[in-house]
């Protein structure tokens, strides 16, 4: 199954994307991990992608479509992926199609999350992740903190705030371009049928844990009984 995680930043893609992995062991690729993997490594594709990224704006396409394209063809998501933060565009959900089309595939589900715009600049600037490149888990210091302040629950690594997530008008300025480029993307996967809309707030009560195991339910409970 090909699982598409669309949402602008900070509504929880990677957490939802991240419960769905664990529980269908369906690999979770995102683009944002392997920029910043590459940024921190001084590769000349980071480079290049970190000019974008530091200023609030989506890596182009030439950069970002073949390194998508090398990772679908890795073992480990042969028989399925979930991805988080491509595509962004219509072009590269075009593209996306073409990919798959090749290998006799396509886009199952499409997984869209929506958070109120002043929420979603609060839950950025209190985003932590695990610098633990194995584990990478998110948290958030007011949602759903660390047991102990600045450690991941999980693998004792240090936690860190994103570079990108601690300048307000740089926030303000990526959410301004997915609300231009990529917000279409909701219409294009709606006209195919595969579109499943779910709002993530504290003003109802509803956050990642609850779509993750909705979906979970939904789409993977026969086969889950059956494993």
């Amino acid at each position: 199954m090909v699982i598409i995680m669309l949402g602008a930043q900070g509504t929880g893609k990677g957490t939802v994307a991240g419960l769905i992995s664990e529980e269908t062991k369906l690999p979770q690729v995102s683009t944002g991990d392997i920029f910043r993997a590459n940024i921190s490594e001084q590769t000349e594709l980071g480079k290049e992608a970190n000019k974008y990224i530091s200023q609030g704006n989506l890596v182009p396409d030439e950069i970002t479509v073949p390194m998508v394209a090398n990772r679908l063809q890795e073992d480990d998501v042969k028989k399925g992926v979930i991805l988080d933060g491509f595509p962004r565009t219509i072009e590269q959900a075009q593209k996306l199609d073409e990919i798959l089309g090749k290998e006799g595939k396509k886009v199952d589900l499409v997984i869209n999350l929506t958070t109120p715009r002043e929420e979603l600049i609060d839950r950025m600037i209190t985003r932590r992740v695990c610098t633990n490149k194995d584990c990478k888990t998110t948290y958030n210091t007011k949602l759903h903190p660390p047991k102990v302040e600045g450690i991941c629950d999980k693998c004792g690594s240090p936690l860190k705030q994103r570079e990108d997530d601690s300048n307000p008008e740089a926030i303000n300025k990526r959410l301004e371009i997915y609300e231009n480029q990529t917000q279409p993307l909701v219409d294009y996967y709606n006209e195919k049928g595969v579109l499943r809309t779910e709002i993530v707030s504290t003003s109802i009560n509803r956050m990642g844990k609850d779509v993750a195991d909705d979906i979970i339910k939904v789409f993977f409970g026969t086969e889950q009984k059956n494993t």
